[in-house]
């Protein structure tokens, strides 16, 4: 029930965040029950290719806490974390990750990569997928039918 309910604050964020060009996508950063960050994709409004909803979440986690790690948190993203993405959940030391909607053309979790999870990485985040998958899918279908 929590991961459904957090990961519907990482929709309505991806609603918010989905004007203009930015493709909308929205990540929540969960620990001991509390919202510690939020963000959802930005990199054209920022000028900043690393502006993905997850690193915003994780910055503001991150500030909120004072501290570079974040031990026992849960990220909760709309969309599959890409490699740049799941290499900071790594190094951030996030304990999990959930996704609703694979990206079968960058995903770095699941799809393409599996490098949250890699034995060969000093840290391994456990993955859940598929939470509100389908809601997840159809915001991305309706934000790039309505471009095309």
């Amino acid at each position: 029930m929590a991961d459904e309910q957090y990961m519907r604050e990482a929709l309505r964020l991806a609603r918010e965040g989905a004007g203009g060009e930015e493709v909308p996508v929205g990540a929540v950063v969960a620990m001991e029950g509390e919202i510690l960050g939020r963000g959802w994709n930005s990199p054209a409004g920022h000028n900043d290719p690393t502006a993905h909803a997850e690193i915003l979440a994780l910055r503001e986690a991150c500030a909120r806490i004072g501290n570079y790690r974040l031990p026992g948190a849960t990220i909760y993203c709309t969309l599959e974390p890409c490699i740049m993405c799941a290499g900071a959940l790594v190094n951030a030391r996030v304990a999990r990750v959930v996704f609703g909607a694979r990206d079968l053309r960058f995903g770095g979790v699941r799809s393409k990569f599996r490098l949250a999870d890699s034995d060969l990485l000093n840290h391994s985040v456990e993955v859940t997928e598929g939470v509100l998958g389908v809601e997840c899918v159809e915001l991305l279908q309706e934000f790039f039918r309505a471009r095309r």
